[in-house]
């Protein structure tokens, strides 16, 4: 995007998006199943997801032709998305978390086609802390989860942070990203679950435990609720179930609260990638895709089973019926970006975008509040 506009005018504001060449070593391709136009249209949805790697918010709606919108605002290093109400969108990313509103009305349209459009409204600078996930508590304010220094936490008006909660196997609040504390599952403006890597409690000590030291912890009680998980990630609860990425075994699954013990992971459906990224829509979860950085992350269970499967990992979205347990339909990208982190459904929209916010269009598309007349 590089060319501004004039601002919002009534019943439809103007705007205008200038594609860009791709150089042959960036060249990122799109590829989509069959029915989702038609899923996306049946269930009045889109989604969205941020991907760090490639500095990119994604927006996948659909166009007047009946095909496939995907709109892309630069960002820096995209991480947790969490939508509020009918009209916020807030992102952790960078060295900030921003809160983006939509300024449409319904009968407003952006080039006749965007009939959501993202600005970030409110930007809270807090520096390089590695935050992940994000909630909105019952104050109206961010809670994140504060990789860098092991805890929960939310926004000051002073400082980087305030910390609000940490594991009790940390001993102290430190820059030390000691266990990779990374999900976070909100109840009620509340955070209720948290997920880790590990339970260590020394400097980089997680990466010694990502193949089975993996936690599910609850917040209210301290209590480590699973263990035995292979770097779990996007702990969200839904229809009255705690769900789980057991990111290093490529598995969606819940939580059984009811059984004894911490085994208490019951995988549900396997998918071909490092998952990262989960979101609900009624029966079906949205369940975000990365192909694994071996270098890194070699020896987990999921090259094993990628094995079994006779299947190469990919990168995308994948739309899961939690009734028949298998993938309906899919969102994949093939080359140069190969690493999401996460996703969110946004109802009531055909086709959203955004606006980043050092960006010209950012500069000059200005609107008005109502007024009383």
């Amino acid at each position: 995007m590089s060319e501004k506009k004039a601002g919002l005018t009534s019943g439809q504001a103007i705007y205008q998006q200038v594609a860009t060449a791709q150089k042959p070593e960036e060249q990122v391709e799109y590829s989509v199943s069959g029915g989702l136009v038609k899923r996306l249209s049946d269930l009045g949805i889109s989604f969205a997801f941020a991907s760090y790697q490639s500095g990119l918010l994604y927006f996948i709606g659909r166009n007047k032709d009946g095909g496939i919108n995907v709109h892309q605002a630069g960002l820096p290093q995209p991480m947790g998305l969490c939508r509020e109400g009918e009209h916020g969108l807030t992102m952790t990313g960078g060295f900030q978390i921003m809160r983006f509103e939509n300024i449409l009305e319904a009968d407003q349209r952006i080039n006749e086609t965007f009939d959501a459009c993202y600005v970030p409204r409110t930007v809270y600078v807090t520096g390089h802390l590695d935050a992940h996930d994000v909630g909105i508590g019952e104050d109206g304010n961010p809670i994140f989860v504060n990789t860098r220094f092991n805890c929960l936490a939310t926004v000051s008006p002073r400082h980087s942070f305030e910390p609000l909660w940490k594991p009790p196997f940390i001993s102290a609040i430190v820059d030390e990203d000691r266990c990779h504390l990374n999900g976070l599952a909100m109840a009620d403006g509340k955070p209720r679950y948290v997920t880790a890597v590990s339970r260590s409690n020394t400097i980089d000590g997680w990466r010694d435990r990502r193949a089975d030291g993996g936690i599910v912890m609850d917040v209210e009680s301290n209590e480590v609720v699973c263990a035995g998980l292979s770097m779990p990630h996007s702990p969200r609860l839904h229809d009255g179930k705690l769900w789980v990425l057991n990111s290093g075994t490529g598995e969606l699954g819940i939580v059984n609260l009811e059984k004894a013990g911490l085994d208490r992971f019951e995988p549900k459906v396997f998918c071909p990638g490092f998952l990262r990224g989960l979101a609900f829509h009624g029966n079906y979860a949205f369940v975000g895709l990365s192909k694994p950085r071996y270098k890194r992350f070699e020896g987990l269970a999921l090259d094993q089973k990628l094995k079994d499967a006779d299947s190469e990992p990919w990168c995308g979205i994948q739309i899961i019926d939690l009734n028949m347990g298998t993938c309906v339909d899919w969102f994949r990208i093939d080359g140069k970006v190969g690493e999401l982190y996460d996703l969110e459904v946004i109802p009531g929209y055909t086709t959203p975008m955004a606006v980043a916010p050092e960006s010209q269009e950012a500069a000059s598309l200005v609107t008005l509040a109502p007024t009383a007349e």
